[in-house]
């Protein structure tokens, strides 16, 4: 999977890796402002019980 990613992104390898990170660091974005408080809201830590 990623070597046919890595085949498929234009440009040297540099700008793989730079367009590889670019698109790490947006999902990063994604998932720890749109997605983990969404999910945040439907688990309640109050119900959460530790003996």
């Amino acid at each position: 999977m990623y070597a046919a990613l890595w085949r498929v992104l234009p440009g040297p390898w540099w700008v793989r890796l730079l367009i590889l990170l670019v698109l790490a660091a947006a999902i990063v974005y994604v998932l720890f402002f749109y997605v983990f408080p969404v999910v945040g809201l439907w688990l309640t830590p109050e119900e959460v019980t530790v003996e």
